[in-house]
């Protein structure tokens, strides 16, 4: 059952992913607890694991405020995102019935007018087929991993828009064809380009994939 404590951190992260609270934004306790008609304890406990999660950081005299971007933090997800998802996909292939391609198809031919229909479309599609790999955990693993990836910074990126939309269609017509090492590279590529737009919007930021090293 979702507490006030829980519904306070769905939307807080919901606000800062989708770019409604800049980085840097101060977070008032008390300007939260009027917003949420909550007392002072579930926002305390929200902003706890929202700085748990690291979108949000508490400084002394400071308050708290939306962290700003940690770009060795975001690699190391980038990297585990980059592997977990290929191989949750590349199991998925052979499990996927003819149901869910249709399904997955309808959520990349439905319109996305604004960036958080962009990202509830991405999201659904993505989820559609980790959600068949076989492993129950791991799907709960990579939202988790999606939780601490900085998608607000790439909202606004139209050339990433139009390359996103063509991987995903690589990555479902290989699951179509039933090719599991396709897909999982298709797959890759993905996140690896999501990444790339992550650094741009960094300004470049100690750039460069790990995986080329």
């Amino acid at each position: 059952m979702s507490t006030k404590r829980d519904r306070i951190v769905d939307e807080l992260r919901r606000d800062i992913l989708g770019g409604g609270l800049a980085r840097g934004t101060p977070l008032r306790q008390d300007e939260l607890a009027r917003r949420f008609g909550a007392s002072i304890t579930p926002v305390r406990e929200a902003l706890s694991l929202l700085s748990a999660e690291g979108l949000v950081v508490a400084e002394h005299h400071r308050g708290v405020r939306v962290a700003g971007v940690d770009v060795d933090r975001v690699t190391a997800t980038y990297v585990v995102r980059r592997l977990t998802e290929a191989h949750a996909v590349r199991r998925a292939t052979p499990r996927v019935s003819r149901h869910d391609l249709a399904r997955a198809r309808a959520v990349l031919d439905r319109p996305a007018d604004d960036p958080a229909a962009a990202r509830e479309r991405n999201r659904e599609f993505h989820f559609l087929l980790y959600d068949r790999c076989g492993v129950p955990a791991l799907p709960e693993r990579i939202a988790a991993l999606w939780q601490a990836f900085p998608w607000d910074l790439t909202l606004h990126d139209d050339d990433r828009a139009a390359a996103s939309a063509a991987e995903h269609r690589a990555i479902l017509d290989a699951v179509t064809d039933g090719d599991a090492d396709r897909a999982a590279a298709a797959t890759e590529a993905h996140v690896a380009g999501g990444f790339a737009s992550l650094l741009r919007a960094l300004g470049g930021a100690r750039a460069g994939d790990p995986f080329d090293d």
